[in-house]
């Protein structure tokens, strides 16, 4: 795959196609929500401007989440259909903008189905998508380890290191791109990645804690 816009469109469809093979009602790591979930998660985020807001905002989220629960109610076909084509005006249809918005969004949501499943092993990634999500790792570990109590060191061989966390004492964890961007975004029991450093913040940083 040469085009580095292609990965968010790539990790749309075969989320899709995961969904399509699994259907409505198989487990995921987001806490609570079945595929049903997860697939009206993403119609609402792209084709709901009046409800997405509170997907951020804690006063709107009553609002949100009785319209992503109207949406889980649909046909689940009809629910994968949406999110496997996107509206027009979405960021979806802008390569560069869909590129920044929506790779890293459907690579963690493809894992959290993926990695529900028992006999989930890791995939090789191209390395392509590699590079772009360890340039999307330094925003997503601030906002995902930014209260973690200690410094937070993410390295990733050939890529360079990341550094999070609330300062203090330090962790080290060492992992492929992909496998840390799952961690920092709140999903270390099934990402696989080496911690070492400080023992407690060690054992802390791989706690389960999963996430959206």
């Amino acid at each position: 795959m040469s085009r580095p816009t292609q990965y968010a469109r790539a990790e749309r469809a075969a989320l899709c196609d995961l969904f399509d093979q699994l259907g409505p009602d198989h487990p995921t790591l987001c806490t609570g929500w079945l595929t049903r979930d997860l697939a009206a998660h993403l119609v609402l985020r792209e084709g709901r401007p009046d409800a997405a807001p509170g997907i951020m905002l804690r006063r709107l989220a009553g609002h949100t989440a009785r319209v992503q629960r109207g949406l889980a109610a649909t046909p689940f076909a009809h629910l994968v259909a949406r999110v496997r084509r996107p509206p027009w005006w979405s960021p979806a249809a802008i390569g560069p903008l869909d590129r920044v918005v929506n790779t890293t969004e459907f690579f963690i949501h493809h894992e959290d189905v993926r990695r529900a499943r028992p006999d989930w092993q890791p995939r090789p990634l191209d390395p392509g998508l590699a590079r772009d999500l360890w340039g999307r790792l330094p925003m997503t570990a601030k906002l995902g380890l930014g209260k973690f109590p200690g410094t937070v060191i993410l390295a990733a061989e050939g890529y360079g290191e990341v550094t999070g966390g609330a300062g203090g004492p330090a962790v080290r964890v060492t992992g492929d791109p992909g496998e840390l961007l799952l961690l920092a975004s709140g999903r270390p029991a099934v990402a696989r990645v080496e911690a070492t450093g400080d023992p407690d913040l060690s054992a802390r940083i791989t706690q389960p804690r999963f996430g959206r």
